[in-house]
């Protein structure tokens, strides 16, 4: 069991973040334009809520799990390089200046 959940992909890269973003902010605006019209038109303040409400879940089902859509364009990390300032002598650094 523990096998399958470390297996489950968790990261976005950044533009899939962006992409994530405007479309929970897309869908927000839409739903609270929706909800407001109707709610106005049948006067009817716990439908603008309701219809809100199912927009903000449709949104989060569709931006808080990292789909395979969020996920196109990753990171190329640079190589880990195994020498680093290690070789150097501390009488070849320069002092710091306070």
């Amino acid at each position: 069991m523990l096998g399958f959940c470390r297996a489950i992909p968790t990261e976005m890269d950044y533009k899939g973040q962006k992409l994530a973003e405007q479309i929970f902010q897309g869908i927000i605006l839409v739903s609270a334009v929706i909800g407001f019209i109707y709610g106005f038109i049948t006067e009817q303040f716990g439908w603008t809520v309701y219809i809100f409400m199912a927009g903000v879940a449709l949104s989060c089902l569709l931006t808080l799990p990292p789909w395979p859509m969020y996920r196109r364009n990753p990171l190329k990390w640079l190589p880990v390089q195994e020498s680093g300032t290690d070789d150097k002598k501390p009488a070849d650094r320069k002092p710091k200046r306070r």
